[in-house]
């Protein structure tokens, strides 16, 4: 991958983090010219936003406070790891997750 590759998708793997909507905002703004470093944050993003969102639907029926802090925890650590990486141009997939993302979102083009 090209920095200026990296340099024209970096817009769109930001606003991928930034919340699901922002996820689908970044799915249409990589639709016309295609970008692999955008595509690769826009899969991890919509991912943990994916997972979050999953979560506390389930965490919404059955309440326990300490759920809620390591769901929240765990968001964050991984979101700051994901929005980092957009930041700074790296292709580096969030722990544990990451990958299966990759193979599960191969819709977002």
């Amino acid at each position: 991958m090209t920095s200026t590759e990296i340099k024209e998708g970096k817009t769109s793997a930001i606003v991928g983090y930034l919340t699901m909507i922002g996820a689908l905002i970044a799915i249409t703004m990589n639709l016309e010219p295609r970008n692999s470093f955008a595509r690769f944050h826009i899969r991890q993003a919509f991912g943990l936003h994916l997972i979050f969102l999953g979560c506390a639907i389930f965490l919404s029926v059955w309440f326990s406070k300490y759920a809620w802090m390591a769901l929240y925890l765990f968001y964050f650590v991984m979101w700051i790891y994901g929005f980092i990486g957009a930041l700074t141009g790296k292709l580096y997939p969030v722990p544990i997750l990451g990958s299966y993302f990759q193979k599960w979102f191969t819709f977002i083009q």
